[in-house]
């Protein structure tokens, strides 16, 4: 006979053979977080285990579909002193220490995935079983929002396997899969279905009567040796450097782990959990966690929720889709909708090229199949819903069609006309221009309220943002399409009115222009690429320059003149254009050719890109080279200068859709949280006077947007000018 004992999170059951049943279900959330809720619940199901003499042994897993996703950010985000966190951390740990030393077994029945904290909770259990889902995930992402597992992680983690391997899992946020996780020792076993996950715990508890956990065993030895061992003093000696290299110190989380793991491995387990504690205020309190909290968490969350998509349109799905172009960009479109369960009809001029499109999707597939993501049959299923063809009747019945064709006005005006020539009359046109306004391409449309600019990114199977573009007569349902498709295939949509570049193209393009610029001015080439590093993003703007294609550049810029001449507007060309221009002329447009401002190696495997030496002699190097920290701010103020007139002249709609455009569209240092959180948390008036000195030695292109000169004498922030 089963005898309920209920906790407002975690429903208590003991069964007939003597094991109580936790079953974690926070009220009012789609999943378990770490609180204090939760953990007042976990505290009630140690003192019934101990406190209870007909109870043998504890089995905590949940009633919603993952296990437990990790701290309450929206708790963690409130706090102002060092004191909350240390303290969160610590009435955690004494809960889990009271779990875990109480003297009877415990184990955790991983149902879903088990991330950041709630991992910490399976790790103070002395067993753990999982269902065999290769989609279950178990892993200590918390670096990702610049924190480290504050629950006894970077400790219990270690303990169980190894401090090398403990650390490519905490410094990189590394979330993996549960036959990894068994390889490891993380888990006893697996289970096929939950009843079968529930009875291997229970038995396991019953075959264990005294459980205890190594580190708590009086001969207890670390797997590999602890920090005290000459393989991990060589590890710790070489570990922060790499570290630093590859964060350029930007990321001060990845610095505390590598610092918990080491002195914990010279300390007894509770002095070493409470080092963690002090270690996890830290980065708590630090602006990049701050930051990265704020966007990546609470903003990113809300444009997934749609605060940009129209109220009040129904919701809507793609079942046929058409795409135009087969290169690299409509493949990868085509292959991310038909792993939606689109049927995709993808058409070029000549059927090899469709063909070769629909290869590129195989190629893909076949990496997924190889790592275990897909299966064959997914794969077949897959490709069997891309119909490569020349035949503009199949485009009939798609409810969306997107052009991804060269970015020419007259062949993109072409295809319009053909297209919407068989397309019903509910259907939407979507053009997946960088650059072109939407309303001009709208001109060649018989229906512009049905005309919209869907601006995917490249490669399109990694990169996770779609930028919709409103033209002047977007209709609100046809926003709602377009924002319900990008969603349907998995990726963040930001909302963005019409403007030359939008937002994403014309910001990015200020981050590589101004690399270029200064190698114009004698800057060495060298200087320019570290501080593109230094700043946090992700490639150097001249290297940047060469993957994006020079010549592409040159055009788009020629076009861009061409446009503003005919409107009767003055055209102020970038003080990088003439080295694109010169590059341009001597035939160095890039990767693609294998020559830019780099030499690139011919190949796979042929070796690594190098500087072109001619560039000395083109551009020769300044006698007197600037602080590298003023390459840093202009590479960095470029950029959110910019966004901050995007918003101003309200291309942005929202400060939430400029901070997650600029982290997932062009990889803007996500520790910045965003091109607008740059300004933000500098502060809007110290922003405007760093701008304001950096245009008086550098050029016109620095003067502080209108906005925040406004927003400076109102001493007022960004988040006031959105609301």
């Amino acid at each position: 006979m089963n005898t309920p004992v209920t906790q407002a999170a975690v429903a208590l059951e003991l069964g007939a053979d003597g094991i109580l049943m936790a079953t974690m279900d926070l009220p009012g959330r789609p999943m378990n977080v770490v609180g204090p809720a939760l953990m007042a619940g976990i505290a009630a199901a140690a003192d019934h285990l101990a406190g209870d003499p007909a109870v043998l042994g504890l089995v905590l897993t949940s009633a919603k579909a993952d296990f437990c996703a990790g701290g309450d950010l929206d708790e963690m985000y409130t706090w102002t002193r060092p004191e909350q966190p240390f303290e969160a951390s610590m009435a955690m740990k004494r809960v889990l220490r009271r779990l875990e030393t109480c003297g009877r077994p415990v184990v955790a029945a991983l149902n879903g995935h088990a991330l950041g904290g709630g991992l910490e909770i399976a790790l103070a259990c002395h067993a753990r079983f999982a269902l065999d889902d290769a989609r279950l995930k178990l892993g200590q992402p918390e670096v990702k929002l610049g924190l480290l597992p504050g629950g006894g992680g970077t400790q219990r983690l270690p303990r169980l396997v190894g401090q090398q391997q403990a650390l490519q899992l905490m410094a990189e946020g590394t979330e993996i899969g549960v036959q990894r996780a068994q390889a490891l020792g993380l888990l006893a076993g697996l289970a096929a279905d939950r009843e079968a996950l529930l009875a291997q715990a229970r038995a396991w508890c019953l075959a264990h009567p005294k459980a205890q956990q190594p580190w708590d065993a009086p001969k207890f030895r670390w797997p590999g040796g602890d920090s005290r061992t000459p393989a991990a003093l060589q590890m710790f000696s070489l570990a922060p450097s790499m570290a630093s290299a590859k964060s350029q110190g930007n990321y001060p989380a990845v610095t505390h782990i590598l610092s918990c793991v080491f002195e914990g491995g010279l300390l007894g387990f509770d002095a070493a959990c409470e080092l963690e504690s002090r270690y996890f205020a830290a980065c708590a309190m630090s602006r990049q966690s701050k930051n990265m909290i704020g966007t990546l968490w609470f903003q990113l969350n809300a444009v997934k929720k749609g605060a940009s998509r129209p109220a009040g349109v129904p919701r809507s799905s793609v079942r046929k889709l058409g795409v135009l172009g087969a290169g690299m960009m409509g493949a990868g479109i085509a292959h991310a909708a038909a792993q939606a369960g689109i049927e995709v009809v993808l058409l070029d001029t000549a059927q090899q090229a469709a063909e070769r499109g629909r290869e590129h999707a195989r190629a893909l597939l076949d990496k997924a199949v190889a790592k275990g993501r897909r299966t064959a049959a997914q794969r077949e299923a897959t490709l069997a819903r891309i119909t490569p063809t020349t035949d503009f009747a199949l485009l009939a019945g798609c409810e969306l069609v997107i052009e991804a064709v060269f970015e020419d006005r007259a062949v993109k005006a072409e295809v319009t006309r053909r297209v919407e020539a068989v397309l019903g009359a509910d259907a939407v046109f979507a053009s997946n221009t960088s650059t072109l306004p939407i309303t001009g391409l709208a001109q060649a449309s018989v229906r512009p309220e049905q005309f919209i600019g869907l601006h995917f990114f490249s490669p399109v199977d990694r990169m996770p943002l779609v930028e919709i573009i409103v033209g002047a007569h977007t209709s609100a349902q046809t926003l709602a399409r377009g924002f319900d498709f990008v969603q349907q295939i998995g990726k963040t949509p930001i909302v963005v009115n019409d403007a030359r570049g939008f937002y994403t193209s014309r910001v990015f393009g200020t981050y590589v222009m101004e690399g270029v610029a200064m190698l114009a001015e004698g800057v060495h080439p060298r200087h320019v690429e570290a501080a593109g590093l230094q700043a946090g993003m992700p490639m150097p703007p001249l290297a940047l320059q060469d993957e994006v294609s020079l010549s592409l550049s040159l055009h788009v810029a020629e076009q861009t003149r061409k446009d503003l001449e005919a409107e009767g507007r003055p055209v102020a060309e970038h003080p990088g254009m003439a080295v694109i221009r010169r590059l341009c002329a001597l035939g160095r447009v890039g990767r693609k050719a294998g020559q830019g401002f780099y030499d690139w190696p011919a190949g796979e495997g042929g070796g690594d890109k190098r500087l072109w030496p001619g560039l000395a002699a083109e551009w020769p190097v300044a006698a007197v080279q600037p602080p590298q920290q003023e390459l840093v701010d202009r590479l960095m103020f470029a950029q959110a200068n910019e966004a901050a007139r995007c918003l101003g002249e309200g291309v942005l709609r929202s400060v939430a859709d400029g901070n997650v455009g600029a982290i997932l569209g062009w990889g803007f240092a996500p520790f910045e949280g965003g091109a607008l959180q740059y300004i933000e948390s500098r502060g809007v008036a110290a922003f405007v006077e760093r701008a304001r000195a950096l245009a008086a030695r550098h050029g016109p292109r620095f003067e502080p947007a209108p906005l925040l000169v406004r927003l400076a004498q109102q001493g007022k922030g960004l988040a006031d000018a959105a609301a």
